[in-house]
């Protein structure tokens, strides 16, 4: 169906309002991201001249060409989640840990290494938590350190490390939202500005490595010195059949294909440079190398009989099945941009109360770091917050005034949404690392919201600093030693050395 765009004045903006309102207030996103739709699709209905049933018409003809446009980002998604539930399922986590476990001797050595794979294990957020958790935690245990800690590096390492991966569906679902035809060019760019995940990964390792802990955490860390964690946690699971390389083999293979993807898709082998080639179709070449990573976990399971061949195809069904809440909040976030650009002029709007406003834009990067950490940590969705703000900050930024920005802002938003779902106590990545940490939940959320803050706290000192000079780098410079600052000034006490 063709879309005609009819200029409502401010009833354009009211279908973002209150979609953003009815999730902060119910904390609740899919009903609240529909209910934005169907009120833009009323509005436009109104203005041009249709009824309830042309409004309810139109809302499904949206999604269904949001869902057409974004073909390729479905089916990676459905096929990236296939591999992570074949992994888990072949025993190559626990064989890591079993093999980790026969190097780490220290506590410093245990949490550098946990952080480290962390790190390596960027394609999935929740994939993240439950392998690193799974792998890590019986050696952590036996080297005494907190449940509390191993939550914390997990979550640390979970969505900070995926929002910056290029290889993720964290990249491909930010990409997806960006307007632009090459959004997957703009999110690399966005990589130096989303300070949130650059400092958290610095934070985590600095921690790791010096073993300087404050507040909460520190009574944690002492307490496990005297008290074995997990030491009454029940019996253990049996030993898996897995080895390291049914962890590590198709997870490699999948990242170098879909590299290798991103640049056949976009012509690279046929002349276009490399930079080019890759942001041509991402979603494309993704797709090619998560079914190269599924090929890989076919060959190397059943030959072996870790699975039968049925036991394979419900990993795989199991796998696409997680994954259909997190894709439904993007169908429904791409619907409501789509009405917002394409039917009700909420970018016209915008751009002519911006261009006539006397805000100084260089605050625009904190201003709007600050509103996406607040909408997440209350919604505890990062997926869902970026989904709602990045239609505005794109319409905000085509502006006159908003003219250089886009980067910058992009980046608050990426981060100030990270945030809000690292610390948030109803975050399902917050969830899943206690889970994966086998640590109490308010535990968790106790005991991380102190360094999640401290970190979030410098990167708003950074946005101030990069709105004006709309670069990254004298910020980042400045964000690293402050932080480093603060936490040996926090941590001054020698006790406080945990390692």
């Amino acid at each position: 169906m063709e879309f005609t765009m009819i200029e409502t004045g401010w009833l354009s903006i009211l279908p973002p309002i209150i979609a953003i309102t009815l999730a902060l207030i119910t904390k609740e996103v899919y009903s609240s991201l529909f209910i934005g739709i169907v009120s833009g699709m009323l509005i436009y209905a109104h203005a041009d001249g249709g009824n309830v049933f042309s409004a309810a018409a139109m809302t499904f003809d949206m999604m269904s060409s949001k869902i057409a446009d974004n073909a390729y980002m479905i089916i990676f998604l459905a096929l990236l989640w296939a591999v992570v539930s074949l992994v888990s399922r072949s025993g190559g986590s626990q064989a890591y840990g079993r093999w980790a476990g026969s190097k780490l001797k220290s506590k410093r050595s245990a949490a550098f290494a946990t952080s480290l794979l962390g790190v390596l294990i960027f394609i999935d957020d929740g994939f993240n938590c439950l392998t690193v958790g799974t792998v890590m935690r019986p050696i952590t245990d036996r080297l005494r350190i907190s449940r509390e800690k191993l939550a914390y590096i997990i979550d640390a390492t979970a969505a900070p490390v995926c929002i910056i991966a290029p290889v993720s569906s964290w990249a491909v679902a930010v990409a997806s939202e960006v307007s632009k035809k090459n959004g997957f060019n703009v999110f690399l760019s966005t990589i130096p500005y989303n300070f949130y995940a650059l400092m958290t990964i610095l934070m985590v390792f600095f921690i790791s490595f010096t073993g300087r802990d404050f507040g909460p955490m520190k009574k944690a860390e002492e307490k496990a010195k005297v008290e074995i964690p997990g030491e009454n946690a029940g019996p253990k699971a049996d030993q898996a059949k897995g080895h390291v390389m049914d962890l590590v083999l198709p997870i490699l293979v999948l990242v170098i294909c879909a590299i290798l993807g991103m640049a056949y898709v976009g012509g690279f082998f046929e002349g276009v440079s490399f930079s080019e080639a890759i942001g041509y179709n991402p979603t494309a070449g993704l797709s090619l190398g998560a079914f190269a990573g599924l090929l890989c976990a076919m060959l190397l399971y059943l030959p072996r009989r870790l699975m039968k061949p049925k036991e394979f195809i419900d990993c795989i069904v199991y796998g696409i099945g997680n994954i259909v809440p997190p894709m439904l909040i993007l169908i429904l976030s791409w619907s409501l941009g789509g009405v917002c650009r394409q039917l009700i002029g909420t970018g016209v709007f915008i751009s002519g109360f911006v261009n006539e406003s006397n805000l100084p834009m260089g605050l625009l990067p904190f201003l709007i770091f600050v509103i996406a950490a607040m909408m997440s940590f209350s919604m505890g969705t990062s997926w869902g917050t970026f989904g709602m703000l990045i239609p505005i900050i794109t319409m905000i930024c085509e502006t006159e005034a908003g003219a250089g920005l886009l980067i910058p802002a992009l980046g608050a938003t990426l981060a100030g949404s990270v945030y809000g779902d690292h610390c948030s106590p109803i975050s399902d990545t917050t969830i899943l690392a206690s889970t994966g940490a086998d640590c109490k939940h308010i535990s968790h959320v106790e005991t991380q919201l102190p360094y999640a803050t401290l970190v979030a706290v410098v990167c708003a000192v950074g946005y101030l600093i990069a709105g004006f000079t709309n670069t990254p780098v004298i910020a980042l410079i400045i964000e690293a030693v402050l932080l480093v600052a603060l936490i040996m000034l926090l941590s001054r006490d020698k006790s406080s050395r945990s390692l």
